[in-house]
C-alpha cells in the first residue's frame, strides 16, 4: 500500500507542477510556491500516515522533477526551488527538517543521475534550496547545511562513477561552510 501510495504523491505533484507553471514567464518563483503548496495539500490529505521518514519529501520531488521536465523548464534551474518548497511543505505539516532534507536532497540526486544532469551542480543547488528552505519555515539552518551535504554525498556514493569527487569538489566551491564540514566527514 505505501508504494502505490507513493506513486500517487508522484503523479499528483507531477499534473500540480505541469499545470502550475505552464504559460508562466516567472517559473523560477512559481516552482517554489507551488512546490510548497502541493506538499502542504497532499501531506494533510494523507495523515499521519505519511508524516514520518523521507519517502514523502523525496517523491514530491521526484513529481515536481518529472513535471518540469514535462514542459521544458531547466533540471539545474528549477531544482533549487523544488526542494526549497518540497522542504517548507513538508516541515510546515509535521515532517522532520532532517527527514525532509535527506529525502528532498537525494531524490535531486537520483533524478540528476536519471536524466543525466551534473551531479555536482544538482548538490549544489539542492543544499542551497535545502538551506533556503528550512530557513523560511524557521529551522536550523546550520544543521540543515550538514545534514544536506551529507545526503548529497550518500546519493553520490550510491550513483558512483566518479559523482563523489564531483559533489565534493562543486560542494567545497560553491556553498558557504561546505569545505569545514567535508573536513569534518574526512577526520570522522
Amino acid at each position: 500500500m505505501a508504494i502505490k501510495f507513493l506513486n500517487q504523491i508522484v503523479k499528483g505533484v507531477k499534473g500540480g507542477i505541469t499545470g502550475a507553471l505552464k504559460g508562466t514567464a516567472d517559473v523560477t518563483s512559481t516552482i517554489v510556491n507551488s512546490v510548497k503548496d502541493i506538499a502542504v495539500t497532499t501531506i494533510k490529505g494523507a495523515g499521519d500516515l505519511v508524516v514520518k521518514g523521507i519517502q514523502v519529501p523525496a517523491s514530491i520531488v521526484k513529481g515536481a522533477i518529472d513535471g518540469i521536465s514535462n514542459i521544458g523548464v531547466s533540471f539545474i534551474k528549477a531544482i533549487k526551488g523544488i526542494v526549497n518548497g518540497a522542504i517548507q511543505g513538508a516541515m510546515s505539516e509535521g515532517v522532520k527538517q532532517d527527514e525532509a532534507v535527506i529525502g528532498a536532497v537525494q531524490q535531486a540526486m537520483f533524478s540528476a543521475k536519471e536524466l543525466g544532469e551534473n551531479v555536482g551542480m544538482t548538490a549544489v543547488e539542492s543544499v542551497i534550496g535545502a538551506v533556503n528552505g528550512v530557513k523560511q519555515v524557521g529551522g536550523d539552518t546550520v544543521g540543515a547545511t550538514k545534514t544536506a551535504i551529507i545526503a548529497a554525498l550518500e546519493a553520490a556514493k550510491e550513483i558512483g562513477g566518479g559523482a563523489t569527487d564531483a559533489v565534493k569538489s562543486s560542494l567545497a566551491e560553491s556553498v558557504d561552510g561546505a569545505k569545514k564540514i567535508l573536513d569534518e566527514i574526512k577526520k570522522g
